[in-house]
């Protein structure tokens, strides 16, 4: 698709192999007497993990000295900075320049962040959730958003998302509201969050309710993801996918839909999705017998914990030269921001989940001192001609396949 565009399918340092039925059974039956053992909050661990952590003991040490929107406003010169050794121009002139249309579409997603609280803390988090963060949505901007869902036809979907959105106290009553409205309800679960105590029904009433769950999960191998998720976290997300499966989700012929997500661990795209699903399926089957829908890819936005990251391996420049490289004008026409209205736990609107976590909202007027909360519109239909905001790491979205919620922008087959 891209120069760069090559990652290969076999994302894990070690290939888990092709283990006899028998042995997949003897794996799984290990994890599900695990599960069996009793409800354990991972939040422990986690905190533990965060003390010992370089990378977290350095950002909460610069965020005690200056301040969120300081660090927040730091990142994003870097950002620029990177662009301008690379002469390259801002994201929305580069579009213009390419004549590609950018305008925002009749809204079909409306996605709410409904808290920042997360029983894990990943390494690639853009939210920066953790057990440490207490933000979350109250039940009147959570009905704010009922109400304009319910008043917005062309939406078709309400996607929840977090932190770990099913640990906040809005969660069930949005999925309840959602589903009586007659969208589909997304779940963008991190798996771990089912073995939480007080989460023990958790499974069956996503099911009752036949929400689409899309889970994280950014590799096959356990390595890969406890270096990424936190110790522990492979085993734990096993557990809940066995549980899942149980329920029906990710079966053949069931309404209950599975779906996975991976995102790289390190400055690089993801491989092809369609591949990449195939080996997904065969490496979780052989190994556990677990069985799922499809495969989302998702490309790292350059920006909080995975910027840090980048930045402090001096790697910023490089991953933007990365991104800027593999710009595909094929997958501007199905980037997120274009039909999707992202909603902040204290109800303001942005255009997408990376603008909302760099405090970018959606504005009424030019000069952007004008913010848009869900208590302020009674319909997203009024969104229609306001601009979409850009920034440099909106070059995210456009690399190699595109990239957005609901995974890659362009197949394989697309020039």
């Amino acid at each position: 698709v891209t120069p760069d565009f090559t990652t290969p399918v076999n994302v894990g340092d070690i290939r888990l192999g092709r283990p006899r039925p028998q042995q997949a059974r003897d794996n799984l039956a290990a994890i599900v007497q695990r599960r069996e053992a009793g409800p354990r909050s991972l939040v422990d661990e986690t905190l533990r993990d965060m003390e010992v952590d370089e990378d977290f003991q350095l950002t909460a040490k610069r965020l005690r000295e200056v301040g969120q929107e300081k660090m927040t406003l730091d990142e994003r010169k870097q950002r620029r900075r990177a662009l301008d050794r690379l002469n390259a121009p801002p994201f929305h002139e580069f579009v213009k320049q390419q004549s590609l249309d950018l305008s925002r579409k009749a809204s079909r997603i409306l996605q709410l962040n409904v808290g920042l609280y997360c029983n894990q803390a990943c390494s690639h988090c853009h939210v920066e959730s953790s057990p440490k963060r207490s933000e979350t949505m109250s039940q009147e901007t959570a009905d704010h958003c009922i109400r304009v869902l319910e008043s917005s036809p062309s939406v078709t979907t309400l996607d929840l998302t977090g932190g770990a959105p099913e640990l906040q106290p809005v969660f069930r009553d949005l999925v309840v509201a959602g589903r009586k409205a007659g969208k589909e309800v997304i779940d963008r679960c991190n798996l771990t969050a089912l073995q939480e105590p007080g989460q023990e029904d958790l499974a069956k009433f996503l099911a009752d309710n036949q929400v689409r769950v899309v889970a994280s999960l950014p590799c096959y191998s356990p390595r890969n993801v406890n270096m990424q998720r936190g110790s522990g976290v492979f085993d734990r997300s096993v557990q809940a996918l066995t549980q899942l499966n149980e329920m029906g989700y990710g079966v053949p012929d069931s309404n209950l839909k599975l779906d996975l997500v991976y995102n790289p661990i390190g400055g690089f795209l993801p491989p092809e999705q369609t591949a990449l699903e195939t080996k997904y399926k065969e490496e979780l089957w052989d190994s556990l017998g677990i069985v799922f829908n499809n495969l989302i890819t998702i490309t790292n936005m350059p920006i909080k914990r995975f910027a840090d990251f980048l930045y402090r391996r001096g790697e910023l420049e490089e991953y933007m030269n990365l991104l800027v490289r593999n710009f595909n004008p094929s997958a501007v026409d199905g980037v997120m921001c274009r039909d999707t209205v992202s909603v902040g736990w204290d109800g303001t609107l942005y255009d997408c989940d990376f603008n909302q976590q760099l405090g970018l909202p959606i504005t009424w007027d030019e000069r952007r001192e004008r913010k848009l909360s869900i208590s302020s519109v009674k319909s997203l239909d009024e969104l229609g001609s306001l601009d979409v905001f850009t920034d440099p790491h909106c070059y995210g979205c456009t690399a190699g396949a595109g990239s957005s919620c609901q995974g890659s922008t362009v197949s394989v087959d697309e020039p």
